[in-house]
């Protein structure tokens, strides 16, 4: 609320014929046109590849193989493109869901609309926190700073005053004003909102940096043996054409080019189930921090209280009565009603009959450093100064009399006792805020959720301790603390100055159940204090203040009810309240986190058995096992049941989740040593004890590596027997699916020689059989592992 003064907003008509010429108000993002997005697919490495491979075929006459990859490349580009526009949709409808609201003057009346609707003409009313939504000028404001970092650099808030311009990107860091809208779009100063989904990371994440290590390790393999397969051959004065369409078969199925793709997949679409928990995740690489965490700083209100404040009950002093301090409440506040606060105080006037609102003649809002709010009004022809806010703030201002300061002080802590919020008012004739005559005591009440108490305890058990930090007083954090389970001292803000953050030791705060009467810009201490024990850091915040903090930590949450300019900064914002939501996206995390892992063990192991059995059955039998049409379609095959890995059934882990590279490599390795010599074996009784034809052989050993390849998912995707956990019903069709066709192709002769039924349900069953074995190789890697560690 700021002084009044009369505007004028557009009428409907107006905005209709101003949106005609303007437009919306955002940036058309420069989205790749279709053929610019063939033009990137055609030049990519597998593309690049399977073109080189079909010239090839028509070089060496192989005109029905060289046709059949050309077919290939374009079922590539299908699933490619299908991939891309998934994970698309999936940004599309998480940018939706944080899309600004912006309160304006229409036809007479304020309401809230989307930023993007916004036209030059319109009247704004800017709160703190709020981003600035298009380029304004001032009109009215009171107290005004805006942080203009974005635009300039400079961190440090800038003064405004009526008549200067705010820009589309900075925010309001204190104060309110009305604004009339200047530019909206492409011609605003900054040219777009901050408001977006971050698709781009300022540093290589651990999930990146995981990715190149699994590509640089299965590309030496392919590259190398197919240089020593290709040397072998050339002494054997085979055609150097057969040998190049051979060797760039055995790269696109070796190297795992469609691996980022497919783990972005996986992320996209977990994060798009995500927002359906009421979580967005703005920057997708803080999903494996996400995951991770094993620390999370709170703020009571809103997160372990439900944030529906009432007011329960009003002490009065001096004189006044109960109505009195209702009415110089609703007085004092600025009456926005999208604060809970305020909310409350209003609904409680007007159940008293107060709806009118006075003269200002000024007005101080309420933050977090001040702690209270502060009006001068005219009442009855005089002018008197009112200042609502935290007791122990108003008490600084207060003339007491004797006895009164000690009743005051009593009342506050018996309220902190009985675990309510104290709001203290006084009053001054004039226009100072000082030798304040208290009025009252308004204590509200925020109940806890029902499932606190358990949801902290479900956090505990599965790895994640959770800190609270309240600027209540000690009372009453201390009373909330007990009620919800948490163990540990209280430490108020006066305790933590004396206690230097940087000399005490990082596990410390182990033995802290919370922190009371903190301000915004505590926290960040409190954070770096928590990561020097080693922790992974979740804080949560919702009020400008908050963002060194949000910044600093781990993994920075904007609660449902914080301010535009943190949701806008935070890694991770919720659309509803309550501690269970972030309980369960840590949770989903997790989840997601698992299926990468899953995903990374079979594309190693797979990649590993199918170059190396390839290698030495080509350098001890002078022949490869398949032909070039084969390692295409077998590649193809592969990687087409992975994308629903994105929706597999996972088990939660009940402790934060890491990427054990060495276990990672010993396990998958081990797969693929019993994927080898079960092709190795394989080989040599097809050829060596029944003598069947090459061609035939070479038929059944691409059944068995389609069959075998797939059931390995089955085996990878669980710590327990593969029957006791079985994938989610899209994995299983998926990989029936593929299997089938492989079948098919086989038994029909189809792009290979034909192979009677039996033979394909001899593979059938010898590919079961080695999955069993696989099975059991799990169990075996897991003690030899333990034995190890002693």
């Amino acid at each position: 609320m700021i002084i009044q003064k009369d505007f004028t907003g557009l009428t409907s008509s107006e905005v209709e014929e101003r949106t005609k010429t303007f437009g919306l108000n955002q940036i058309p993002e420069k989205k790749a046109g279709f053929i610019k997005r063939i033009a990137k697919w055609i030049v990519s490495p597998i593309s690049l590849m399977l073109i080189a491979a079909s010239v090839l075929s028509f070089i060496g006459r192989n005109t029905f193989d060289g046709y059949f990859i050309v077919f290939l490349l374009f079922l590539n580009f299908g699933v490619s493109f299908w991939q891309e526009n998934k994970a698309d949709k999936a940004i599309e409808k998480l940018k939706e869901k944080l899309a600004i609201q912006v309160k304006v003057l229409r036809d007479g009346h304020w309401i809230y609309l989307e930023s993007k609707y916004l036209v030059p003409g319109d009247v704004l009313e800017l709160d703190i926190g709020d981003i600035v939504p298009a380029d304004t000028e001032i009109i009215d404001s009171k107290n005004l700073a805006a942080n203009e970092s974005v635009i300039t650099g400079e961190s440090l808030p800038k003064d405004k005053k009526d008549g200067d311009k705010l820009f589309s990107g900075s925010y309001i860091s204190s104060g309110v004003c009305k604004a009339r809208v200047t530019a909206t779009g492409k011609n605003t100063f900054f040219g777009k909102t901050l408001v977006s989904i971050e698709t781009s990371k300022k540093r290589k994440s651990i999930l990146e940096r995981d990715i190149l290590r699994i590509s640089k390790y299965l590309s030496g393999i392919s590259i190398s043996i197919a240089l020593i397969l290709t040397a072998f051959y050339l002494i054997g004065h085979k055609p150097l054409s057969d040998l190049l369409i051979l060797d760039i078969s055995l790269i696109i199925a070796g190297v795992p080019i469609s691996l980022p793709t497919v783990m972005t997949l996986i992320i996209s679409i977990g994060v798009l189930a995500l927002s359906k928990e009421n979580v967005i995740v703005r920057r997708l690489s803080s999903l494996e921090d996400f995951s991770n965490v094993n620390m999370l700083l709170t703020d009571k209100t809103g997160t372990l209280t439900k944030n529906q404040i009432n007011v329960e009950k009003i002490i009065t002093y001096n004189g006044f009565k109960e109505k009195d301090a209702t009415k110089y409440s609703y007085y004092a506040i600025q009456g926005n009603e999208k604060n809970p606060v305020d909310a409350a105080i209003i609904s409680n006037a007007k159940k008293s009959g107060f709806t009118e609102r006075p003269d200002f003649v000024d007005f101080v809002p309420f933050d977090s450093s001040r702690k209270r709010s502060t009006a001068t009004i005219k009442e009855n022809n005089k002018t008197v100064t009112l200042s609502i806010g935290a007791p122990q703030v108003i008490e600084k201002y207060c003339s007491f009399g004797k006895g009164e300061k000690k009743k005051f002080e009593e009342d506050f802590v018996s309220a902190g006792k009985g675990g309510y919020r104290p709001l203290a008012i006084g009053i001054a004739r004039g226009n100072k805020e000082k030798g304040l005559k208290l009025i009252g005591m308004t204590l509200l009440s925020d109940t806890p959720y029902s499932d606190i108490k358990d949801t902290v305890q479900f956090m505990k058990d599965n790895g994640i301790d959770v800190k609270m930090l309240t600027g209540d007083n000690d009372a009453i954090a201390k009373r909330v603390a007990g009620d919800l389970g948490f163990t540990g001292q209280i430490i108020n803000r006066s305790q933590l100055k004396e206690n230097d953050i940087k000399n005490v030791p990082g596990n410390w705060i182990n033995s802290v159940a919370g922190f009371s009467e903190i301000y915004p810009e505590d926290k960040m201490g409190i954070v770096q204090l928590a990561q020097k024990g080693n922790n992974t850091v979740a804080v949560t915040g919702d009020g400008v203040n908050d963002l060194p903090a949000i910044h600093t930590a781990d993994v920075g949450i904007a609660v449902s009810n914080g301010v535009d300019a943190l949701k806008s900064s935070a890694d991770i914002v919720l659309l509803s309240d309550g501690l269970s939501v972030i309980k369960t996206a840590i949770i989903e995390a997790r989840k997601i986190f698992s299926r990468l892992y899953t995903y990374s063990i079979y594309r190693i192991s797979e990649s590993f058995r199918l170059i190396l059995s390839i290698g030495i059955l080509g350098l001890a039998y002078g022949i490869y096992p398949l032909t070039a049409i084969q390692i295409i379609i077998l590649a193809l095959l592969n990687d087409l049941p992975i994308i629903t890995l994105a929706y597999d059934r996972v088990k939660a882990v009940n402790k934060p989740a890491s990427i054990d590279v060495k276990k990672r490599f010993i396990l998958a390795t081990s797969f693929g040593f019993v994927g080898l010599f079960n092709s190795v074996l394989f080989f040599w009784l097809a050829n060596n004890i029944f003598h069947l034809p090459l061609d035939i052989i070479q038929t059944m050993f691409f059944l068995k590596l389609t069959i075998g390849g797939h059931m390995l998912i089955y085996v990878a995707h669980t710590r327990d027997r593969w029957f006791k956990f079985l994938p989610s019903k899209q994995v299983i069709i998926a990989t029936l699916t593929t299997q089938a066709v492989g079948t098919i192709l086989a038994v029909t002769g189809t792009f290979m020689n034909q192979i009677p039924i039996t033979y394909a349900l001899i593979m059938w069953g010898w590919a079961f059989v080695w999955m069993q074995i696989t099975d059991l190789t799990k169990f075996f890697v897991r003690k030899e592992e333990r034995l190890l560690m002693g």
